[in-house]
């Protein structure tokens, strides 16, 4: 069989073009690829109740909480109630010996240690969520956090407000150090990363700024671990486009809503968030008496 020289040289060319041409949008695509998408985790929480029958869909709405167990009778009560995930707060004791401990300010002791709760939680079968108050808490709570992972059998949640929100007077922590402290250490937990948030009534409260999510997104764009963004329910209705931005730039990222004990809420206003994002994205950790009128609304299912 006659070769065309001129023809197989040709041919080399076409290939090793086409060979650059592919390897360089493969190169284009992997920078291009959404925030977090490489090697990144996205929440397992859901899929994990799923498996053990605590819920029956893909629904976030379905996941219950029982929160502020921080004392012996609280975690006790909480492990033989129905809720599905355990808040507690996380203090370093503010007399000797320190050492973490389960409590929320003003209060400064408690009748139980971070050490101890561990010791109840791991029991059960239950989710738990560390909810820190203070920065010199984080490492040594991660270091028994760390001695109990493997008898832990639900999921991991960790939270902190680390950034100034809307109308927030409180100090938030460190943004940086926190998760220094956690992002290592975490490598399978959910990371709840919130706002410090205010509201009053008769006037005129503000939402999540667009400033405040980008910030918000900045700080968490570098990070592996699911993300979910705590953000109070009374301040949703005048937040929609900004949280909408915010949940579209990974497909880490939930929302988690909660409201404050005094603050007004209508039920009605989360009504577009329900119908508009996917229902495996947004938590409700709402009180009881909330969550039971909004999923009486027409237009909740």
């Amino acid at each position: 069989m006659r070769v065309n020289k001129r023809s197989l040289y040709v041919s080399c060319i076409c290939a090793g073009v086409l060979v650059v041409a592919v390897s360089w949008t493969a190169v284009y695509l992997m920078s291009n690829s959404p925030p977090g998408a490489s090697g990144s985790m996205q929440d397992q929480t859901l899929d994990y109740l799923l498996q053990k029958g605590a819920i029956q869909e893909r629904d976030a709405a379905h996941v219950d909480w029982y929160h502020a167990a921080n004392s012996q009778n609280k975690i006790s009560e909480a492990l033989q109630g129905p809720a599905q995930m355990i808040e507690a707060d996380v203090l370093l004791r503010g007399r000797d010996p320190e050492e973490p401990i389960m409590a929320h300010p003003p209060n400064t002791d408690s009748d139980i240690t971070l050490k101890d709760w561990l010791k109840a939680v791991v029991t059960s079968d239950k989710g738990i969520k560390l909810d820190f108050k203070s920065l010199v808490a984080v490492a040594p709570s991660m270091a028994l956090l760390d001695e109990a992972r493997d008898q832990l059998k639900g999921p991991v949640w960790i939270n902190a407000d680390i950034l100034p929100g809307p109308g927030g007077q409180a100090t938030p922590l460190d943004a940086q150090a926190f998760l220094q402290a956690v992002a290592l250490r975490a490598e399978g937990d959910v990371l709840s990363l919130g706002w410090t948030t205010g509201w009053s009534p008769d006037t005129e409260n503000p939402g999540y700024s667009w400033e405040m999510v980008q910030q918000m997104e900045g700080v968490c764009r570098p990070l592996k671990q699911p993300v979910t963004f705590p953000v109070r329910a009374a301040l949703l209705p005048q937040s929609f486009p900004q949280l909408q931005w915010l949940l579209q730039q990974s497909d880490r990222y939930t929302l988690t809503v909660w409201t404050g004990q005094s603050d007004v809420l209508n039920v009605e206003d989360l009504l577009p968030y329900r119908q508009n994002f996917s229902k495996s994205r947004i938590y409700y950790d709402l009180l009881e008496s909330q969550i039971a009128k909004f999923k009486t609304l027409p237009g909740y299912t």
